[in-house]
């Protein structure tokens, strides 16, 4: 098969591959929509994260050539993004002075150890770690991301200075300054919120954030607001720098490898949901392939003296909503944010700062899923606890170990709901070969001479036992009327070392106890590996695993009577 140059371009750049010159009409469009939505999003989280607001047009910048360079999905937009900025702002706050040269090199050494890991592990397909947060932890996660928005950012909105330290240093504060807080600056970031959401509820395409930044900062203008007390952004420092790696020490290194697997854990889950809700729907989702894509816009973004980037769901559903075909989208927006650092710097000026403020708390309110925490509560106690402790770590904690606190508690979760699997009894469905868990609301039969059980979930170390004893408490209560077990294995889809040993126990303690062992319905081809690999098919023998219960039962059974 002859390879063309297009379809080798395809494979390299998959990202780009769009419909040709006809996708660019569209592409021009979607990138016009991204760009108004980017600016006031991108400045508003570098000031979140204690940056110039220019430094996120950077991050931008690189972000969108990084992936339309090696990513893979077409409508994906990566920049900076206010879900993983608390969490290395704060951290690394900890460490060096916020605003700082330090600080700005810190954070960029950062966005290329994020960048690495995140890339390494799309290199390497290992794209089922994003699945490691449970959705009740994931929910419980973005609500103390945005409740530490909306307490960062209260001062802004307040009219007050910015403070920085612990949430209740921050509220203390707060409170002891209540008497100075500016109304005209209350009503500039509450007016830009208002007008953010509205134009979002009015249509989705309109640049809410865009149109609510140019009307405060005109009324600055106009009314000269900052002549009477309202904080602006100032003079920005225009164009781009010059790409150079970051300046870090050894004992620096150090201190940031463990925020840069925290951050990297975070921007891969949130990458492979984006990938997954926004994709080509003739294509399958590529979510390693975005891995890399996503992790070299982070070291692009470090090497242009910027922070750690992700990908970002509401830009993403902006492109899609537009029309956006390939990234061509994506870099028809940074080359107008490109112009803007070059030529427009001095219109953001006397942009104020309770205007951003505004902009992050929509952001805020965008990633509260308070719908979620109520189907939650309504539906499973123990998991809306889950997310409820997931978000006061986050909230009250130093955040980089709330966010780790939350890691652990989806994997504790996981490793929980496992452990609980028991074995279950089964019975004859009336009429019928089937064999059926027991249950009162459909009643069965079984036969005094055979036992059948079924364990529906992975056989590991973590349930193994649990297995053991069920099986043996069954074996007991039948009071040695039982000539033969059959182990119903359907739900059985892996096994490990350790429970291969313990059900070879299993076996052979039944045998030895006069019952005879047979398993039926081994559907997992790993688990029938497992079984190779570990003797256990050998040490039942090939006459003692069958297709269905009923041919267990059929042949093993009725040969014992006979």
């Amino acid at each position: 098969m002859t390879t063309t140059p297009a379809s080798s371009s395809r494979r390299l750049f998959p990202a780009l591959a769009g419909g040709g010159l006809s996708t660019l009409a569209p592409d021009l469009i979607a990138g016009l929509t991204l760009v108004a939505i980017a600016i006031p999003e991108q400045m508003a989280t570098a000031r979140l994260g204690g940056f110039a607001p220019q430094i996120g047009l950077i991050a931008f910048i690189a972000a969108a050539i990084g992936f339309a360079v090696f990513g893979a999905s077409r409508q994906l937009s990566a920049g900076s993004d206010s879900t993983i900025t608390p969490i290395f702002a704060g951290s690394l706050a900890l460490l060096v002075t916020a605003g700082s040269p330090q600080y700005a090199d810190d954070a960029a050494a950062l966005a290329v150890l994020v960048g690495l890991v995140v890339a390494l592990a799309g290199m390497f397909k290992l794209g089922w770690i994003a699945d490691l947060l449970s959705g009740p932890v994931l929910t419980g996660f973005l609500a103390g991301i945005a409740l530490h928005i909306v307490v960062s950012q209260a001062p802004s909105v307040l009219g007050l200075p910015e403070e920085s330290g612990t949430v209740y240093q921050r509220l203390a504060t707060l409170w002891s300054q209540v008497g100075a807080i500016n109304p005209v600056a209350v009503a500039i970031g509450l007016g830009v919120f208002a007008i953010t959401i509205g134009a979002e509820k009015l249509n989705p395409r309109i640049p809410g954030a865009l149109v609510a930044l140019a009307a405060a900062t005109a009324a600055t203008m106009v009314f000269n607001l900052d002549h009477h007390g309202l904080a602006v952004l100032g003079r920005l420092a225009s164009g781009l720098r010059a790409p150079h790696l970051p300046v870090l020490t050894a004992q620096g290194l150090i201190k940031l490898v463990g925020l840069a697997l925290v951050i990297a854990l975070v921007v891969m889950v949130q990458t492979a949901a984006t990938t997954r809700a926004f994709h080509d729907p003739d294509l399958d989702p590529d979510v390693n392939r975005d891995f890399v894509g996503v992790g070299a816009a982070s070291v692009l973004a470090g090497l242009f003296g910027a922070f750690p980037v992700n990908a970002s769901p509401p830009r993403t559903a902006a492109v899609s909503a537009s029309g956006g075909r390939s990234q061509a989208t994506s870099l028809f927006a940074a080359g107008a944010v490109v112009l803007l650092l070059l030529f427009g710097t001095a219109l953001l000026a006397r942009a104020p700062a309770a205007a951003l403020a505004g902009i992050l708390l929509y952001v805020a309110q965008r990633i509260f899923h308070l719908g979620e925490f109520i189907a939650l509560a309504r539906r499973t106690w123990a998991e809306f606890a889950l997310a409820l402790a997931t978000m006061l770590a986050i909230l009250l904690l130093p955040i980089q170990t709330g966010v780790a606190l939350g890691i652990f508690l989806s994997l504790a979760h996981g490793v929980f709901i496992i452990t609980r699997a028991q074995p279950i009894l089964f019975e004859q469905a009336p009429g019928s070969t089937i064999w059926w868990p027991a249950s009162d609301a459909r009643p069965g039969t079984m036969r005094p001479d055979v036992v059948v059980m079924g364990f529906q979930a992975p056989l590991s170390f973590l349930n193994a036992y649990e297995f053991r004893r069920g099986v043996t408490q069954a074996l007991k209560d039948d009071q040695g009327a039982a000539k033969l077990f059959v182990l119903e294995a359907s739900g059985i889809v892996e096994i490990d070392f350790t429970a291969s040993s313990i059900l070879a126990g299993v076996i052979a303690g039944a045998r030895k106890a006069g019952v005879d062992f047979a398993v039926a319905r081994l559907e997992s081809v790993r688990a029938q590996q497992a079984f190779d690999r570990f003797g256990i098919t050998q040490q039942l023998g090939a006459d003692h695993i069958f297709e269905s219960v009923a041919e267990a039962v059929q042949g093993l059974a009725i040969a014992k009577l006979v």
